[in-house]
């Protein structure tokens, strides 16, 4: 995988690093350019900082997508600019950072050093529903769409250059992650932010995706969610929901979990 800056529309790059497959988001404006989250540790957030330098214009804005550690743990590079997200991202991070944080260094020992010095550094500016940054003579609009695969997932769109940048609302290179996700409110989300697409969609990882893809994936995750919902009331049994699962086993597992929670609330 090349990791370089392409320009999917006019001032607005995407560079997909081998790390964690994650795809970064540029948007350039006259007043400067905001970047879409800040990847997982203050050693990649360095390399994000130093590649955004090879974009014309300062760095003005960051976004946080939500509140997961590879795409907000790098936030404290990029202080003291504001950093964007739903009001609930930053109680999500002080929820869950040191958690995620333990996790990962017993998980990845070669990394420890870079998780271990890390600073939860929350986003500073936040909003309910929408929020727009003004990028001179071009707005980035910044939109919650409901829950999904967090609960303060947003998505950020550049109207007049028609993209959307999905976070991990959508994925295209492993399978939806369900971890801290709401599988059964997950589709509705997903058939709001389908009516924002009429150009390119950018997913926290992988490639950029057009509708079609976009309305596959929302149609999967909507297939999923009816079958935790007849798993859950005893019309199937959990093997028959992971056999007729679009999604792998073990996803497939971890959500029907997720959405057992959730139908309880």
């Amino acid at each position: 995988m090349t990791s370089v800056w392409q320009e999917v529309a006019d001032r607005v790059w995407i560079r997909r690093y081998e790390s964690l497959d994650q795809t970064i988001g540029a948007i350039g404006g006259d007043a400067g350019v905001a970047v879409i989250d800040t990847r997982a540790t203050h050693r990649l957030a360095d390399e994000l900082r130093d590649d955004l330098r090879q974009l014309p214009g300062d760095l003005v804005a960051v976004v946080n997508t939500h509140g997961h550690w590879d795409h907000a743990f790098g936030n404290a590079r990029f202080t003291p600019l504001p950093i964007w997200a739903h009001v609930r991202c930053a109680a999500f991070m002080a929820e869950t950072g040191e958690l995620a944080r333990a996790k990962l260094i017993a998980a990845y020992p070669d990394e420890a050093d870079d998780f271990r010095e890390v600073v939860l550094t929350p986003p500073t500016d936040s909003f309910a529903e929408s929020a727009s940054i003004d990028l001179g003579g071009r707005q980035l609009d910044l939109r919650y769409l409901g829950r999904g695969h967090t609960d303060n997932d947003i998505v950020a769109i550049v109207s007049d250059a028609s993209v959307l940048f999905a976070g991990d609302l959508l994925e295209n290179a492993p399978a939806p992650a369900f971890g801290d996700s709401f599988p059964i409110s997950w589709p509705v989300t997903g058939l709001a932010l389908l009516a924002m697409v009429d150009g390119t969609v950018v997913p926290g990882h992988g490639d950029p995706f057009d509708c079609d893809f976009a309305e596959r994936q929302i149609g999967e995750l909507g297939l999923l969610a009816e079958l935790a919902r007849e798993a859950a009331s005893g019309a199937i049994g959990l093997d028959e929901a992971v056999r007729r699962s679009p999604f792998p086993e073990r996803e497939t597992a971890e959500a029907l979990e997720r959405a057992r929670l959730e139908l309880s609330e």
